[in-house]
């Protein structure tokens, strides 16, 4: 029989706060875990996991690709749940990878620094983050030469010199619309904006015009040049596209996993910032996407989505726990990292829904 201990019991016994404890049996880190009402018990003979964050700091050490950008809704704090949910065959019997929503590609760059798939489809709505990616890609050297540049330049200014020549800075990418022209110039505006505009936030207004703030930083790092070139090199055979991300029918067959993370549905009519992109999401589209996932589960296609947690705010709508009833449906903790208001930061359920 089975003797248990109370988070609390672990967090002393293995010298960590109970928060951290809490997190890893959300996480599925240790085994056998449970729920007593609202409670997590912990095998009394269970070892402290390995701490994740720790490994993922020696992994960054030997220059492995990570995301260039802060990205809302951006997966870097639940790769390891994320990890621990993907399917088995990787690299193997499933030799192609997709992300129809990138984003950020937290998911994207973990899975190419450990697997070497055949074929790699990223997509995104948002046009000026896939130019950055293509440039990464096709321009590496000359994107990190501009970078530099804006690098040096903003260091020589004070604090009220650099909110000025940021909003210069925004202006110019507001009104100098993409073309193959000015690709590098503006994915260098894009990485200069994302990392100096206020909480690292993208958006835009109905207007599709980037409407961030400037943030107020001591010694921004523009320039992440080992990063942008790792990227580059794992990047080369990735087929990128800004399309509808009904796009990925024509890539997707049985040998490959496609990982939805689509803009959530918000859970307040005030809980969501204007947008990623000057198109909302809304629960019509949130439907449309769950007869895509279905579509792809009938052709064999292995199929993970992320979304927010309605029972977060209200316990009675299960609006995606009806939508894909027939799949796997998990809940996991998650921390709100993005909010102007500190208070709103903190632990919320998102759901992880998959088709194995």
């Amino acid at each position: 029989m089975i003797q248990y201990m109370s988070a609390r019991e672990a967090a002393e016994k293995w010298n960590i706060s109970q928060r951290r404890v809490s997190i890893l049996c959300s996480e599925s880190r240790i085994p056998d875990v449970a729920m007593l009402g609202n409670m997590w018990i912990i095998p009394r003979n269970a070892e402290k996991p390995v701490d994740a964050r720790m490994k993922r700091n020696i992994i960054l050490e030997k220059k492995d690709a990570r995301p260039f950008v802060k990205w809302a809704g951006g997966k870097g704090q639940l790769l390891e749940v994320l990890k621990a949910n993907l399917p088995d065959g990787l690299g193997e019997k499933i030799t192609k990878y997709a992300e129809p929503f990138v984003g950020g590609g937290a998911l994207l760059f973990d899975l190419l620094n450990v697997y070497s798939f055949e074929e790699v489809y990223i997509n995104d709505n948002n046009k000026e983050l896939m130019n950055v990616f293509l440039v990464v890609k096709t321009n590496c050297n000359k994107l990190i030469n501009e970078l530099k540049t804006i690098q040096k330049e903003y260091e020589k200014l004070g604090m009220d010199e650099q909110q000025i020549y940021y909003y210069a800075k925004r202006d110019l990418f507001n009104n100098c619309e993409l073309n193959s022209e000015n690709m590098i110039s503006k994915a260098a505006l894009f990485i200069f904006l994302n990392k100096t505009c206020f909480n690292g936030l993208y958006r835009v207004n109905k207007s599709g015009k980037f409407n961030v703030p400037a943030g107020k930083y001591k010694n921004p790092l523009i320039c992440d040049e080992d990063n942008l070139v790792s990227i580059s090199k794992k990047v080369q055979n990735v087929i990128m596209r800004s399309c509808d991300y009904h796009d990925i029918e024509t890539f997707a067959d049985d040998k490959t996993l496609v990982y939805f993370d689509p803009p959530y549905r918000p859970l307040s009519v005030t809980s969501g910032f204007t947008s990623y992109t000057e198109n909302q999401f809304n629960d019509n589209d949130q439907i449309k996407l769950a007869h895509l996932y279905k579509k792809l589960s009938d052709k064999g296609v292995k199929v993970l989505l992320s979304n927010s947690d309605p029972h977060n705010v209200n316990y009675e709508d299960d609006f995606f726990d009806e939508l894909y009833k027939e799949f796997n449906i998990q809940r996991i903790t998650a921390v709100r990292t993005i909010n102007s208001k500190s208070e709103k930061r903190g632990n919320v359920t998102e759901l992880l829904i998959k088709n194995y």
